[in-house]
């Protein structure tokens, strides 16, 4: 199967993985052209009643995840899985901090353009992402450069 990716609209209710609606999102293959970024813009953080998506919202959830028009999605790097520090329920004080600046690292690199490529889902049915910014850099491969975040499967926790 080979890999699709969408550019997700830069504004609220466009297409977005299986609901693309004729022009208003790009599609391209692997071994097609590249997908133009989203315009620049500023993505909000989650509000608690759609941190599971729904509600046709476009928010960050926290430093690995967060929904496009309604559909969660969770972070991955080209080359693997990503993990950020927990923000809901940490483990001690030091993994709250990290993970609030993992979350607005994230939300600040995305709000520079981005797309979305990927299709699978993980066992919360979350949709498995790579996030590349305009400037072609892989937004989760940032995160673990900056110790903002760390390869998935994980050793542990690092942050506590």
């Amino acid at each position: 199967m080979a890999l699709v990716a969408f550019v997700v609209a830069a504004t609220e209710g466009q297409g977005w993985f299986g609901s693309i609606d004729g022009a208003d999102a790009q599609r391209t293959t692997a071994s097609g052209s590249a997908a133009k970024p989203n315009a620049a813009r500023s993505l909000p953080l989650c509000p608690p009643k759609f941190r599971r998506g729904g509600g046709g919202v476009t928010c960050i959830t926290d430093g690995d995840s967060g929904v496009a028009n309604g559909e969660p999605w969770r972070l991955t790097t080209r080359s693997g899985g990503v993990d950020a520090p927990e923000v809901g329920r940490p483990e001690c004080a030091a993994e709250r901090t990290v993970g609030d600046r993992a979350t607005r690292r994230l939300q600040s690199l995305m709000s520079g353009g981005y797309t979305m490529s990927g299709g699978s889902t993980d066992r919360h049915g979350r949709r498995l992402v790579t996030v590349t910014l305009a400037d072609g850099r892989d937004a989760g491969q940032v995160l673990i450069d900056e110790g903002l975040a760390q390869p998935w499967p994980n050793l542990g926790n690092p942050w506590c």
